[in-house]
Parts: C-alpha cells; structure tokens; sequence
C-alpha cells in the first residue's frame, strides 16, 4: 500500500462544505469587519491551526510505527488486565482445586459486601505474573520442542556415523583392490616377459618333437614291414608243417581248435579291408527326429548305451548295480543282470551278439554268456573305476580303461591282460577301437586324446588341444577321423592321418559326456549335462540342432547302425528313443 492510500485512511471527515466562486448562487449576506478585528482572529486561528496540525502529526506517527511493527512480523494484542480474585480464580481452576475455590469464592464475595476489602485487593493484577505465565508455558513448550530435536539429532547422528562407517569400509576395500590390481598387473609383465625369454627354446624344442614323430612313424612303417614278413615266413613254416603230418590227418577235414587257455593273435594289419571305405551313407535324418518312447527302467542314472551288432535289442548300464536288455522299439525286458557290487558304467555286445561285456566302479570287468545265463569271466586287474569298455571287431579281444590311469587289453580266451597302456596321467575316461585295425584311442583326464599300438602297447600319436578333461571320444566308420568332448562343451575333430586337428564346435557351458557319429560320419550327437542331446554337422562344423525331452543330465547317446533311430540315456532313469 502506498503512502497517498495511507494518508486517505488517516483523514477524518468532520463536516462536508461545497463552495463555489458564482456570486448568483451565493445567499450569504457579507459584513463589513474592521482591521483590528480580522488581525486578532488570523492569530487566533493561526494557534489552532498549528495545534491541530501537531496533533494530526503526532497521531500519524503512532499510527505509522504501529504498521512498521505489523510490517515487522510483530502482532501486538491489547490484554484486558485481570484483578487479583480473576487472577486467583484462574489459577485454581487451572489446578483443578474445586473445593478450594468454592471456599475462595464464598469469602471473597461476603468481604465484599462488608465492604472489608481495600483498594489494593480489587486493583489489577501486575503483568509480572501474567508474563511470567506466559513465559513459562513457552519455556515447556521449547523444552518439548528441544526433547524432539534432540531425537531427530541422535538419529542422524548415528545415521551419519553409519554412513562414515560404510564409506571409510568401501574407501579401504577401494584401496585393497586397486592393490591387488597393481600386483596382478605387475605378475602379468612379469609373466609376459618370463613367457618372451622361453618362447625361442618352445619352438626348438616343437621343432625336435616334429621331426622325432616323423622318426617314429618311419621307423613304426619299418617294424610292420618286417612284422608281415615274419608272420609270412611263419605262416609258409606252418603250412610246410601241415604238409608234412598230412598222413597223419588225412581223415580230419576240420583244422584244430584253438586251446582254451592259448592266446588269441591280433589279425594282421593288412588282413581285413575296411568295408566302409568304399561306401558312400546319407547321413542321419537328423532334423525330422521326435521323441517316440520313453522309458524308466532303472532305479538310478542310466549310464552306458549298447545296441546288438544283428537284432533289434538294446542293453542299458545303470548306477543301481545291474545291466538291462531291451526289444527295440517296444523296449520290452529280455533280461537283467546283477553280480557287480558297485555302480556300472558302461556295456558292450560281442561282434557275434552271443555275450555282454560290462564295466564297474567295483573295478571288474565282467563278461556275461547269454547261453549260460550267467558271468562268464570276471577280469579285475584295474585298481579303480572302469569306466569303459570296447570289444576288438575279432571278438578275441576287449579293451577298457580305468581312473587308475591306465586301458588294457584282455583276452577273452585266456582269460588274462595282454597289454596295458601307460602314459596317461590322469584318469582314463573312455576308449573305443579304430575300425577294422588293431590301434586303440583313448580320452583322459589329462586333456589328452592318443592312439595306441595293441600289439607293442605304444603310444602312436597324442592330439593336443582340450583345455580341460575329456569324457568321450568315438571314430567314425572310415576310421579317418575322431572326435572328442570335454568338461567345457567343445567337441574337437581330429584328422588322424595328418595328426592335426580339422575343427572346433562349441556345444555351451555345460558338460558334454557321450558322443557317437552316424554311419556316415556327417552327424555326430552329444549327450549334454543341461538334458539335451546335441547334434552337430560334421561338413559346416556347427550346432544343426537339440533334442529335448530329458529331465537331468544325458549320460549316454548311440545312433541305430541303420540311422534309424538314435537312443539317449540320462541320470533321471529313463531312457528314450528319438525316431
């Protein structure tokens, strides 16, 4: 509000008085005065005027300092005083004394009716007191107000010692990392550098390795030469043999038997072609495969896979301690075995389908007669878990391999280890025979996949590559090419011809634990530990695609020697036919 408002509001109106300057319009009668006369009475209202204008002066002053204060943020409240019998009664009834000021109330009004009270009772009670009420009902109220202040100030005092708490624990641990940064960074140069001064000596010593493998084969071409020539000169002596008792044998048409306890012999190298080399398959169907039939047929993980070399029958090996043949595709049982006293891992046909060969964590290999209907032979020389087993294409041999670190190669007649493999350093995870040959490939532990000679017991070639245990390996049909899987989900090819490695196929984070090629080697399923079988194309390297259905880790997978059908085993106890 401005000043001109203000001094409007401040003007009192006494009287209204219109004048004007036209002479018609005036009806009043003017007098002659004299001089003296007019002079006293402008000095008169000279003095009225100067104290009416002091007054008005001295008013707006009040009233100005008054709206300062309103301005200010001060209300000032006009209190009527109260006398000392209001001042006493308010005290009483605020101490809630009912009795007492009824007492109070009947003397002081009959001492006042007698006229015995003075003046100095009935007068106003001092502002003191009223103040000092006054005063302490604000002190209780800033004491309240303190109490909770000083609440809410604990809280975030201790709000705040947390938070210091936290930051000096994140400042040390920023400290401790950044430590371990430095150190770690200074291990990796250290590292590099050590790596840099090593380097020439590595690929010296790959350079030796080369050229002593090129020794080797040579001089293992040489040995086979002059082998085939012994065993000719032996078969030219036998036969010199023959004729010579030809009078005493003449009635026999039949040559003889061999010896039960004799030792079989390992066929020559070149003394069986291999049929599939000159055979051209369509690979497996892959992509139109569905789940046909599943099955529960163990109490425990069903762990090997074995289909019959002839007939339509499946044998399963589980971790309950026995082995199962089934019809294919019904999956009726046919028969049941029990006799090993731990887990069994895997499970073989003879060539000739007339018995079954099976592995254990009881560290046996037992061989069970389907026409005795009972264990033919039990070979325990292992001194850990079998974990698995191959029949040679003769039938007059088996091979396994063991966590003992070892594979060795048994005889089914004599009934005794003929060779055992040395040179794996970790355990032997799985082994299976190169078609129509007499050499071995086994997967270890150690990352290694190798080739052995059954005949020497040696080593003919190791492939490197795998970063972390290998659990399975297989050759395909040709005998040319061999994969393997590992603990990491990479499936590798190898050319063994060329001893290199020909691809590398990641089959996801999870384990792989069985593989198996198809009759035309093109197709090659993996069972994985996240429930499904993996089928990758061995021409594009590359996942094609997962059968799904298992509940828990697929242990064990097998393609149909037609292509017909694939078979998966797994830990939920079922296994299931893909058709």
């Amino acid at each position: 509000m401005d000043n001109s408002a203000r001094d409007d509001d401040e003007l009192e109106v006494l009287e209204r008085v219109e004048l004007s300057d036209s002479d018609d319009e005036d009806d009043f009668k003017y007098e002659n005065v004299a001089a003296e006369d007019i002079d006293t009475d402008e000095e008169e209202d000279d003095e009225d005027l100067a104290a009416a204008l002091a007054s008005l002066q001295q008013k707006h002053e009040v009233k100005k300092n008054e709206r300062v204060n309103e301005m200010a943020g001060q209300t000032v409240t006009q209190v009527r005083p109260s006398v000392v019998d209001d001042f006493i009664r308010n005290f009483l009834i605020k101490v809630n004394m009912s009795k007492t000021l009824d007492v109070f109330n009947t003397e002081w009004y009959e001492l006042q009716a007698k006229g015995k009270l003075s003046e100095a009772y009935t007068s106003a009670v001092p502002d003191i007191y009223l103040k000092n009420e006054e005063l302490d009902e604000q002190v209780h109220n800033l004491r309240l107000q303190l109490e909770k202040m000083s609440a809410v100030t604990q809280k975030a005092q201790s709000t705040w010692d947390k938070f210091r708490k936290e930051r000096d624990f994140h400042r040390m641990h920023h400290k401790r990392v950044v430590q371990e940064k430095d150190k770690l960074m200074t291990d990796l140069k250290r590292l590099r550098k050590h790596y840099h001064s090593f380097e020439p000596t590595l690929k010296e010593l790959q350079n030796k390795y080369e050229v002593a493998m090129k020794e080797k084969m040579l001089m293992r071409l040489e040995r086979d030469r002059l082998k085939a020539k012994v065993e000719t000169l032996e078969t030219q002596l036998d036969q010199l043999q023959k004729e010579r008792n030809a009078g005493d044998n003449k009635g026999k048409d039949k040559p003889q038997k061999k010896k039960k306890n004799g030792d079989s012999r390992l066929p020559a190298d070149d003394a069986v072609v291999n049929p599939h080399l000159e055979v051209s398959y369509e690979p497996a169907q892959i992509d139109r495969f569905s789940l046909k039939k599943t099955f529960r047929g163990h109490l425990n993980s069903v762990a090997g896979l074995a289909l019959h070399p002839r007939k339509p029958i499946l044998a399963t090996a589980s971790d309950d301690e026995t082995w199962k043949i089934w019809s294919v595709p019904n999956c009726d049982l046919v028969m049941s075995g029990e006799g090993h006293t731990n887990w069994v891992a895997s499970v073989d046909f003879h060539p000739s389908g007339t018995c079954l060969a099976t592995s254990s964590g009881d560290n046996t290999v037992k061989l069970w007669s389907f026409t005795q209907a009972a264990c033919q032979a039990t070979f325990s020389d292992h001194t850990q878990a079998v974990w698995g087993i191959a029949f040679h294409y003769t039938g007059d041999f088996l091979v396994s391999c063991s966590m003992d670190h070892t594979a060795r190669l048994w005889d089914i007649n004599s009934g005794r280890a003929r060779q055992t493999f040395r040179g794996h350093v970790d355990s032997v995870n799985a082994v299976c025979w190169q078609p129509f040959s007499n050499s071995i490939c086994t997967g270890s532990g150690d990352k290694t996949v190798s080739l052995w000679d059954c005949r020497s017991g040696l080593c003919i070639q190791t492939f490197y590559g795998h970063v972390n245990a290998c659990n399975s390996i297989c050759i395909n049909l040709r005998g040319d090419t061999v994969a393997s899987c590992d603990a990491d989900g990479v499936v590798k090819l190898w050319d063994v011809r060329m001893v290199a490695e020909i691809a590398t196929m990641e089959g996801g984070p999870h384990p792989l634990n069985s593989l198996s090629f198809d009759r035309s080697g093109k197709r090659l399923a993996a069972a994985s530990d996240d429930g499904t079988v993996k089928v990758f194309n061995a021409e594009t390297k590359a996942l094609m695609t997962e059968l799904r259905g298992h509940e828990d880790s697929v242990q064990a997978v097998l393609f149909d020697p037609q292509d017909k059908f694939l078979v998966s085993a797994s830990s939920d106890c079922t296994f299931r036919i893909w058709q």
